[in-house]
Order: structure tokens, then C-alpha cells, then sequence
């Protein structure tokens, strides 16, 4: 009897050298990592300060990137009119807070009338623009994405970027200001750590974006995001299981223009903007979290977090210790940095840290 040999697993190294991308991300890791222990141990107050502004803007960037990522896994399509969704969003909260009023009506707003807090109003009215924003993701989905069911993914990707234009446009001509103030409580008030000082706003968008993940994690788990889940992986075999399949884009749409609008709110606080006010350079927020959704994959809620924070962080930490060689490297180049690490992320995984292979993109 002939005798059999067993192949030697190979080691975790011998895995590395096999990955090209894979050495080239840990070659990188390492003199980044040496990098910030040195600055810990420099100055470990700023380096707290800028920890935090970092998960502030990763969180923020985490939530309109899960608003990417339920539409995405819905339809397919990455919704280009993300950025005007927050835009209207946040101008929702604007009428119902500065004006007062029901948004799109000359109504007044009852909670500012019933002798609350000015903060427990605050709060109400904001979930009120947020069913207001809802309500403008579902009547997107109805005429102009539910149609499209069947159709070239391309031809729906480029309604959204359509639907971009015009709702920028409307915003715009909404507005009526440049500036509008969403009268937030906290302002850019904070509170000191040692030296360090650390907006309120911070820890709202820390707190708002761990609640809106939980949220969704229990989502996908209930009858209506399994039947999500399906849907995301064939709609014909969805379609035949007896799942509404238009039900489950228009949830998806809604919670989209959701999250948008509270990316939005946030959007126009510390650490991103110190106006606390809506104006048409608030939609850009969804376009500097497009890499967060790349680089943690299109179609992946954990991706979205992950991708976030690590865009967050990267932007953050560039602005701060690489301030030094601003005049060489020009003003703006922390706004590069999120691109930078997503081509970074897609030569090691073209298809994002947490994506699925086989899913298309447009």
C-alpha cells in the first residue's frame, strides 16, 4: 500500500509573500504605526484631541456611508444623489427649528409651543425632519426608481445622478440664504479633557452613529431585513419567494434619506464645518464619504463603520501632524488623504475590506 503525504499548510508568511497587496499594506502599517507612538509620546493631550475628532468624523462619515450601503444592497446602484438628500435634510430641520415651521408649510410648529425645553424641542422637531426626509426618499423611490426595476443598473445609476441636479437645484432655490441655522443646542460648545478640547458635537455624532448601527444590525434581523438580505442577492428569486420586492426598495430609500439627513445635521458641526448652518457646500459631505463606502465595500454594513472611521482618522491625523509642510504639499491635501487610502484599499481588495467578490459596481 502506497504510502500518502499531507501537504504542509503554508505559514501565515508564506501566505504574505503570496499577496503582493497584502505586504505592501503591512510595509505601510508599520512605520505609520511607529509614527504614532511617537506623537503619543510627544504631546499625548493633542494626540487624545485628535483621536476623538477622528472618531467624530468617522462616525459621521459611517452614517451617510450605511445610507450608501441600504441602498446599494436594495437596487444595486450607488445613489449619487446622496449629498442633496442631506441637503434637504438638514434644511427640514432649519424650517421646523429657525422658521418654526411644519417644513413646506406656513404651519407652526407645535413643539415650540407647548412650554418645553428648548432642547426636548430641539429634538422633537429634528425627528420630525427626519419623517420628512423619509417621506422624500420614498416618493424618490415611487417615480423614478421603482420603474426602473429590470432595467440596465448603468441607466438607474444615472437617474440618481440626474436626481442630484435637481435636488441640489430645488435646495438651492429653497434655501433662499446662503447660510441657514439649525439653532443646535450644543453649538460649538464643549468640554476639556487635560488641555484638550472637545466639542459636544463630537460625542453627538460618536453616540448618534453607534445608535443608527445597533439599529440596523437588529433591522437585519427582523422579518423585513431578511427579506432585504434576499433581495440583495437575486431579485428574480426574491420576486418568486413571495417578497414585495418594491416594498423592500422603498424601505431601503427611506432609511437612505434617513441616515443622509443625519449625515447631513452633522455635516455642518465641528469637527467638519463651525457654522452650525445648512448651505450648499453641506452636500459635499456625502461625496467626501464615498470612500469610506469603497474602501469598506459597497454592499457591507460592518464595511461602512470600518471605512468610516479609518477615513475619519486618516483625514484627521494628515491634518494635524502633517500641518507642517502645508506650503509644499498645499492647503487642501487632507481632503485627498480618504482618496489616497481608498486606492490604497482597492489594490488590496479590489472589492473593499468587507465587500462581497461577485457584487457589481457601477
Amino acid at each position: 500500500m502506497a504510502a500518502t503525504t499531507t501537504k504542509p499548510k503554508p505559514s501565515w508568511i508564506a501566505k504574505l509573500r503570496s499577496e503582493p497587496g497584502m505586504l505592501f499594506l503591512v510595509g505601510l502599517m508599520i512605520p505609520t504605526v511607529l509614527f504614532l507612538l511617537r506623537q503619543l509620546s510627544n504631546n499625548p493631550t493633542l494626540f487624545l484631541q485628535t483621536i476623538l475628532k477622528s472618531a467624530g468624523l468617522g462616525s459621521t462619515y459611517a452614517i451617510i456611508a450605511l445610507g450608501f450601503v441600504l441602498i446599494f444592497k436594495a437596487t444595486h446602484v450607488v445613489n449619487f444623489a446622496q449629498g442633496s438628500l442631506a441637503v434637504a435634510g438638514a434644511l427640514f430641520v432649519s424650517f421646523a427649528v429657525a422658521d418654526e415651521h411644519i417644513p413646506f408649510t406656513t404651519i407652526q410648529n407645535p413643539l415650540y409651543s407647548v412650554g418645553a425645553p428648548e432642547w426636548l424641542s430641539w429634538g422633537l422637531s429634528v425627528i420630525m425632519a427626519l419623517f420628512f426626509a423619509a417621506l422624500l426618499g420614498l416618493i424618490i423611490e415611487r417615480l423614478t426608481i421603482r420603474p426602473m426595476v429590470g432595467e440596465p443598473i448603468l441607466a438607474v445609476a444615472l437617474i440618481t445622478l440626474g436626481l442630484e441636479i435637481v435636488l441640489r437645484t430645488m435646495n438651492n432655490d429653497t434655501a433662499e440664504t446662503e447660510l441657514r441655522s439649525l439653532e443646535i443646542p450644543w453649538g460649538v460648545s464643549g468640554f476639556k479633557i487635560g488641555e484638550a478640547l472637545i466639542n459636544w458635537s463630537i460625542v453627538a455624532a460618536i453616540v448618534t452613529a453607534a445608535v443608527c448601527f445597533v439599529a440596523v444590525f437588529f433591522f437585519y434581523r427582523s422579518r423585513t431585513g431578511v427579506a432585504m438580505r434576499a433581495v440583495a442577492l437575486d431579485q428574480e428569486a426574491a420576486m418568486a419567494q413571495g417578497i414585495n420586492v418594491g416594498r423592500v426598495f422603498a424601505i431601503a430609500w427611506a432609511a437612505g434619506a434617513v441616515l443622509a439627513a443625519i449625515g447631513g445635521i452633522f455635516g455642518t458641526q465641528p469637527p467638519v464645518k463651525q457654522t452650525g448652518a445648512v448651505d450648499p457646500q453641506t452636500a459635499t459631505i456625502a461625496f467626501r464619504a464615498l470612500p469610506a463606502v469603497i474602501l469598506g465595500g459597497l454592499d457591507s454594513a460592518v464595511g461602512a463603520l470600518v471605512g468610516g472611521l479609518l477615513v475619519g482618522f486618516a483625514e484627521i491625523f494628515a491634518g494635524q501632524y502633517a500641518a507642517g509642510i502645508q506650503n509644499q504639499i498645499g492647503p487642501g491635501y487632507s481632503l485627498i488623504v480618504p482618496y489616497i487610502v481608498m486606492l490604497i484599499g482597492l489594490i488590496v481588495r479590489p472589492f473593499g475590506m468587507f465587500g462581497t467578490p461577485e457584487i457589481r459596481r457601477v
